[in-house]
């Protein structure tokens, strides 16, 4: 049974323990085997009490009573039912903790309800009660004074009080701040001075404590009789004086003579201050000390003599500082380790493995074990060297412990992960430097010493780059290339940490990302854990349970991502940290019940939590939806990053990702609509991507927002500009790479202009290929919309549409990687996409000069990115070779290189205009679904049913008339189209490449019917397209 209680004896010869299974047991400390057994109680024990003298001890039980106990022979001699009755220590109201008067042990005081009650010793009869009307809650403990004159008791509400027992006045009233539960009391052995705890594990100081009697008082006259010898007359006026008095004691009715130092004296009517000035009226600690001695001397009819062990203070004035007190330094600790002056404790939880230290007296070993046993199997190590730090990652395992005055501090390192056969290596750090903090990264190991300096190694056990650091480490992580240090910055005030933070980059291009920048901890709170992600993204936890991450999107700031203590039950509950997740979100740790880090036996359940950004009105529709889209966008930058440093990143969850915040965005901005905040839907808008501001646009004109919808097409118009400039710096950064590598190479000017060049006929067959696989799906899902540029939104006009020049980009046709292009939320626009809404055929995105696309597409979904070159070398080579989507495309340039010659030297000679039409005519060429079949031949009954629908209002009506048809119906019409598209390639590559002249008929002739169909009216939308067009804007593709 776990003990509720457990005290000493005067001398520290035995000790006390009450527990839960109804008995007291009394211990000899030298010998543990002379155990006393007390049995009586009905009910868990509550407190204990020893008397001074060793005869008696007094036990307090949840079962309302207080019994006193005769040591030597185990007896009870006496019991009172004082208490109110529990079934267990946690619903008990009071703790009750007993307390014997010091010396003659003539007194116990026994708290009970909002009262003290005295018990005389041997005949145990009630002496009297001390109380007080500042006291509202039951007390919970009390405490005698080291001379037995005063006496102090908490309560369960935070008030403190103090009483003069041989007058049984109170002298001193206080009332935690907090009102917290006091639950310990202890005088200073010395000074007038009481030390005391609160439930939440709060350590306060009550100074000053003195006596309120008159100096006619005998113990005061006493005190001044037998100092009379020792001062002069002037002496005794300071004896007899306010230093003993306090003039605004109710006992001397001088309240009005002094009531400028009412607010400055701890009196009966005025709650006394956390901390006192020093002035003519203080209370004398010698005279307290004196007046305790005298008192003891008298109760125990003792005929010693002697003077007092001090005199009485000076009466010059001493100035306390009264400002904000610095804050001890944190120590240095390892991220996922429990204290190390535990036996069996963690050296490191994370999410590789585990480390457990046992260090008893049958062992001193450390075990290993890994979460995927395939990375390496369980290890059990001797611990000769007494290894207090460790860390592990899927590489090695790194160990560290402290000097003696024989050894120096040693970095031992097991590299598993080696091919060779000696995987272990040991470096001795210099005389009178300690090793602190250390941890792994990907190829390397650092340590940080107390020397302040970090030292850096990589995992073969080659010594590398050293730097010093401002202040005492706190802790370090590592992940990847990546190494963080958190470091002392300077000296904290009142509770709070000056933490600072270093966050470096070890890879071939070494830089520092965060430069001891503050690090943000919550006010009074400490540094508990600190982290990468699985992805490697810094995390930090604080003892208040908040979880920070960085934020990389915006200049690498904190942002609080999840508060643990919102989840506990208790508040003496926590959560210990041992990993964190972006993809799925999940917060991974130990809930401890009671304490603030988990026993190593039994193994601790990992729990998950969610992550919650702390943002306003979360309950709310709006709020919540709020939270939700800067969630993912936070919990994705790491895709960022991962893309920048060469990482491969599964583009399938990316888009997802995105789908999901453009779905948020959208309803965002539908509930704005509802609400009539325009404004706020421009705002949203500006978050979305072209596709979706599209829909926007029609949601505001089926929802009758015209002046709304105007100003999201110009804000498109102006996406679209931005696009198409931001495309055009890539390509000059592109090409002014590929400049700079040619410049020293002297390749053939036909290798030159051969490579870079893909056939025009290998296009055809890739978009051929492209558009059969996109129009089966579109017909198979046809609710499944893809995203294409619209011609017909709202705000473009005719002649931004014509001046668009559908030519695809260079660099895409040529299947180049761009090295300085960054894969991040932001889509590539030049990703095909469709949508049911817009024309099904295919629009290209490149404009000119003058009038940049309109059209210019953000489609939330990536296609899957050629995994990217882990080196600019690398980069280097992808420009001089061309990109082969398969075999028979690669068979294909090979059997026809030198008509790729011929066209490129003929493509040169053309004006660019020229070769834009030629492109668009290639494009033009693509064979036609069987929905486009079935259109054409079902267009004049559609417009004859609804003469007012424009182009995209007929295909939609199309759509939705071709779902009908029967699957039957449907396949035939797609293999129809198939069979034509048979024909059709066969006869593009029998046939030879259009004239710029005939290129230039079809493109006027297309612009035409581009402008007829934009200047048709838009038909006034109805209850049911309005319907339709929400169903449509939220539906779950």
């Amino acid at each position: 049974m776990n003990a509720n209680h457990v005290v000493f004896n005067s001398d520290g010869t035995k000790i006390a323990a009450g527990s839960s299974d109804f008995m007291v047991k009394v211990v000899e400390v030298t010998d543990s085997s002379k155990q006393k057994t007390f049995r009586g109680h009905d009910a868990p024990v509550l407190s204990l009490s020893f008397d001074p003298r060793d005869v008696y001890l007094a036990s307090a039980s949840c079962d309302g009573t207080v019994r006193v106990w005769k040591i030597a022979d185990q007896t009870c001699v006496t019991n009172w039912l004082l208490l109110q009755k529990c079934n267990d220590v946690i619903n008990a109201k009071s703790i009750c903790r007993l307390g014997w008067q010091p010396g003659s042990g003539k007194l116990l005081a026994i708290p009970v309800d909002k009262v003290v009650k005295l018990y005389r010793r041997e005949t145990w009869d009630h002496r009297f009660d001390l109380s007080d009307t500042s006291i509202a809650q039951p007390l919970n403990v009390v405490a005698w004074s080291p001379c037995g004159q005063y006496l102090v008791a908490g309560s369960v509400d935070g008030s403190i009080v103090v009483w003069k027992v041989e007058t049984q006045e109170s002298i001193e009233r206080t009332k935690h701040e907090k009102n917290y539960s006091i639950c310990g009391l202890a005088w200073h052995p010395k000074y007038g001075q009481i030390a005391y705890t609160d439930t939440e594990g709060n350590l306060g100081l009550l100074e000053d404590i003195g006596d309120g009697k008159k100096p006619n008082d005998k113990v005061a006259s006493t005190a001044a009789k037998d100092y009379n010898d020792l001062f002069d007359g002037d002496d005794d006026d300071y004896l007899n004086g306010d230093a003993i008095e306090p003039p605004s004691s109710p006992t001397t009715g001088a309240n009005e003579d002094h009531g400028d130092d009412d607010d400055l004296m701890p009196t009966a009517s005025h709650p006394r201050r956390a901390m006192l000035d020093d002035d003519d009226n203080s209370l004398d600690i010698g005279m307290i000390k004196a007046n305790c001695n005298l008192l003891e001397k008298d109760d125990d009819d003792d005929d010693q003599t002697g003077g007092f062990p001090a005199l009485p203070a000076s009466s010059t004035q001493q100035h306390f500082y009264d400002g904000p007190l610095p804050t001890p330094r944190q120590k240095p600790f390892q991220p996922g380790s429990t204290p190390a002056h535990l036996m069996h404790r963690f050296m490191v939880w994370n999410s590789v493995g585990i480390i457990r230290c046992y260090n008893d007296e049958q062992d001193n070993a450390i075990d290993i074990e890994f979460h995927d046993t395939s990375v390496h199997h369980a290890t059990h190590l001797p611990n000769s060297l007494n290894h207090t730090m460790a860390d592990l990652s899927t590489e090695a395992i790194l160990l560290a412990c402290e000097s003696t005055e024989e050894l120096a501090s040693k970095l031992h390192c097991i590299h598993f992960s080696s091919w060779d056969t000696n995987k272990e290596w040991t470096v001795d750090m210099p005389k009178d430097e300690d090793i602190e903090a250390i941890c792994l990264g990907q190829g390397w190991a650092a340590c940080a010493t107390s020397a302040l300096l970090v030292r850096l190694f990589t995992a073969g056990g080659v010594q590398k780059e050293i730097f010093s650091l401002p202040g005492p480490v706190v802790s370090m992580a590592g992940h990847g290339e990546q190494l963080m240090v958190i470091y002392h910055r300077g000296t904290g005030f009142d509770g709070d940490q000056c933490l600072g933070v270093q966050l470096m980059e070890l890879g071939k291009k070494k830089k520092q990302v965060l430069h001891g920048d503050p690090l943000s901890l919550t006010k009074k709170s400490y540094l508990t854990w600190v982290g990468f992600s699985a992805e490697g993204t810094p995390c930090y936890v604080d003892s208040e349970g908040i979880v920070r991450m960085l934020n990389r999107r915006l200049g690498n700031t904190w942002i609080p991502v999840c508060n643990t203590r919102e989840h506990c039950k208790g508040k003496s509950d926590h959560y210990w940290v041992v990993g964190i997740h972006e993809n799925p979100q999940q917060l991974r740790c130990i809930p401890c019940k009671g304490a603030r880090f988990p026993p190593t036996l039994p193994r601790p359940a990992v729990a998950i939590l969610p992550f919650t950004l702390p943002y306003c009105q979360v309950t709310t529709e709006k709020g919540q939806m709020e939270e939700q889209y800067w969630r993912s966008i936070v919990f994705h930058n790491h895709v960022d990053y991962l893309s920048k440093n060469g990482y491969e990143v599964d583009e399938n969850a990316t888009s997802q990702s995105v789908k999901e915040q453009q779905e948020l965005l959208m309803k965002l901005f539908a509930l704005s609509c509802k609400l009539e905040r325009e404004f706020r839907c421009v705002e949203l808008a500006d978050l979305m991507t072209q596709n979706v501001v599209n829909l926007a646009i029609k949601y505001a004109s089926r929802s009758r927002r015209l002046n709304l919808a105007q100003r999201l097409s110009e804000m498109a118009v102006e996406k679209a500009s931005e696009l198409a400039t931001a495309l055009e710096e890539e390509e000059e950064e592109e090409e002014d790479f590929r400049n700079h590598l040619n410049a020293g190479y002297s390749n053939s000017g036909t290798e030159r202009s051969r490579l870079p060049v893909r056939n025009v006929q290998q296009d055809e067959e890739m978009e051929d290929a492209e558009e059969t696989d996109e129009c089966e799906e579109a017909e198979e899902t046809p609710e499944v919309h893809k995203q294409r540029p619209n011609p017909f939104s709202k705000g473009v006009t005719s002649a931004e549409v014509t001046t668009a020049k559908p030519a695809v980009i260079a660099s895409s046709s040529q299947g180049r990687v761009n090295p300085f292009k960054v894969s991040s939320n932001k889509k590539d626009p030049l990703v095909p996409s469709a949508s049911v809404l817009d024309n099904m055929s295919k629009y290209s995105k490149k404009t000119s000069s003058s009038s940049r696309a309109v059209n210019k597409q953000n489609p939330p979904v990536i296609k899957p990115l050629i995994p990217k070159p882990k080196s600019k070398q690398a980069s280097a080579a992808s420009f001089f070779q061309t990109r082969t989507p398969n075999s028979s495309e690669k068979a294909v340039e090979e059997r026809q290189e030198k008509t790729v010659e011929e066209r490129q030297e003929k493509a040169g000679r053309e004006s660019p205009e020229v070769k834009v039409t030629a492109q668009d005519n290639t494009e033009n060429k693509r064979p036609k679904t069987g929905f486009q079949m079935w259109l054409e031949e079902n267009r004049a009954s559609i417009l004859t049913d609804n003469p007012g629908l424009n182009e995209a209002e007929v295909i939609k009506e199309g759509m939705s008339r071709f779902r009908v048809l029967s699957s039957e119906e449907r396949m035939a019409w797609t293999e129809k189209a198939k069979g034509r598209a048979v024909n059709d390639l066969t006869e593009d590559k029998k046939r030879k490449r259009p004239t710029a002249a005939e290129d230039e008929a079809k493109k006027n002739q297309e612009q035409k019917s581009e402008d007829s169909n934009l200047s048709k009216k838009t038909k006034t939308s109805g209850q049911s397209t309005n319907v339709r067009l929400s169903a449509f804007a939220f539906k779950q593709s």
